[in-house]
């Protein structure tokens, strides 16, 4: 698929765009990281843009306690590919991330 021809002002908003998302998704994990915002309540907010869109690796990583392996021992264990985003986890996923750590 090729990409579209934009114009230097769409580019230019389309980069914002993506500069803002970046920048919420790592307001969401210092919350996360410091204990303001549970994985619960994250989970509750999975149709919200900026949380559907993370890598479930990264929301993990971002728990208090948690580091790259820890987080991969559990997705393994939970079947969860290391490039799932939040919004596509399987209802099963998400049940069994839940009993896990909700």
């Amino acid at each position: 698929m090729a990409l579209p021809n934009l114009s230097e002002a769409d580019r230019k908003k389309a980069l914002e765009k993506a500069a803002q998302a970046r920048q919420a998704r790592a307001e969401l994990r210092q919350k996360i990281k410091a204990g303001s915002t549970t994985f619960a309540e994250v989970m509750s907010k999975s149709d919200d843009p900026i949380v559907a869109r993370m890598k479930v690796a990264t929301l993990l990583e971002s728990l208090p306690g948690f580091g790259k392996a820890k987080a991969a021992k559990i997705m393994t264990e939970l079947e969860i590919s290391p490039s799932r985003r939040v919004q596509g986890l399987g209802a099963r996923q998400r049940e069994m991330l839940m009993q896990r750590l909700g």
